[in-house]
């Protein structure tokens, strides 16, 4: 996600001083939230092996970078938590207490970080410097995934229990509209004025207008899609079928289906490395999936259970967007 999730324009000095950092040394590293068993795996990249496991409370799941790139805030849902790492080495930086955060992203203008609140059914808008509670919204059943208009007016946010997209308005802090759009809703991604939501209980995306919440189009992509991912060339939209066991890649201009990769494993999250190769989180096998995209072929690497999240730092050094879902 993220995470989270829409894109972050970042100060130049902070963005050049995060590159010299990089360059200087730092190892690629790929960063898994296990949501199983408590922990955050550290993966080196090179030598695609575990290096490192990190503990947390309870239940990690998403990640959030924060605006200068100097702190990767992992969530912690069930144990109230946002766990704090350095997004260059994985070293630790300590933890916040904040209720229950299961999925989260920074507004594009990075003024607010917006967490949603899956286990207690609400979503909650913080001051991004202070990390101060200013509005907190009730707005269905298990909210879920979460994206941005670009001009940070509007947000979009799935609950999955309740089968809705809800959007809010970030200006005057008031709802916009609530929307019933398919069953069990998850991933969301704003995407050429449109906003695109997996619809996790059946084989589609949904293509939403942001004004009304109106379902303008269904894109059948595979069964329980749940969430979305487009390429740093914004060449491709990948969507992760996690109950079906693929991964679909699609045209981001016209939707159209190029391809299906099979996947068994449960895909969810997932990166993209410098070499192409996509990092997928195989929720359902204690696995991460390093995919080739042009061959189809894939090894696997073990970690947690329930791998969810996962983060790249190789992505540290890229200039412009880049969170969960906008690679």
């Amino acid at each position: 996600m993220l995470s989270r999730r829409t894109a972050l324009t970042l100060p130049l000095l902070g963005l050049a001083s995060t590159k010299l950092a990089f360059a200087a040394g730092a190892p690629p590293l790929a960063m898994v939230m296990n949501s199983g068993e408590a922990s955050v795996s550290i993966i080196d990249m090179t030598r695609r092996k575990v290096i490192k496991t990190t503990p947390t409370l309870r239940e990690p799941s998403h990640w959030a970078l924060s605006p200068d790139r100097s702190k990767l805030y992992i969530a912690d849902a069930s144990g109230n938590s946002l766990f704090i790492l350095d997004p260059l080495t994985g070293d630790a930086m300590g933890a916040k207490r904040i209720a229950d955060p299961y999925q989260l992203a920074y507004t594009p203008d990075q003024k607010y970080l917006v967490v949603n609140a899956l286990r207690l059914n609400h979503i909650d808008v913080y001051d991004a410097s202070g990390l101060g509670l200013v509005k907190r919204f009730s707005p269905g059943s298990m909210p879920s995934h979460l994206d941005f208009s670009p001009d940070s007016k509007w947000s979009f946010n799935s609950c999955q229990g309740t089968d809705n997209l809800f959007s809010f308005d970030l200006t005057s802090m008031t709802p916009r509209w609530n929307a019933k759009i398919g069953k069990t809703p998850a991933g969301v991604l704003w995407l050429n004025g449109k906003i695109l939501v997996c619809i996790m209980g059946s084989d589609h995306v949904a293509v939403i207008d942001p004004v009304s919440g109106a379902v303008e189009r269904r894109v059948t992509t595979g069964v329980g899609p749940h969430n979305l991912f487009l390429s740093p060339d914004r060449s491709v939209l990948y969507v992760s079928n996690r109950v079906g066991g693929s991964l679909a890649a699609l045209d981001p201009a016209t939707l159209t289906l190029q391809r299906t990769y099979p996947l068994p494993g449960g895909p969810d999250d997932m990166g993209i490395a410098p070499d192409g190769k996509l990092w997928i989180a195989l929720r359902f096998r204690e696995q991460v999936a390093v995919m080739d995209a042009a061959s189809g072929d894939y090894d696997t690497i073990d970690v947690g259970r329930s791998p969810h999240g996962i983060f790249l730092n190789t992505e540290m050094g890229r200039p412009g967007k880049f969170t969960a879902e906008v690679l």
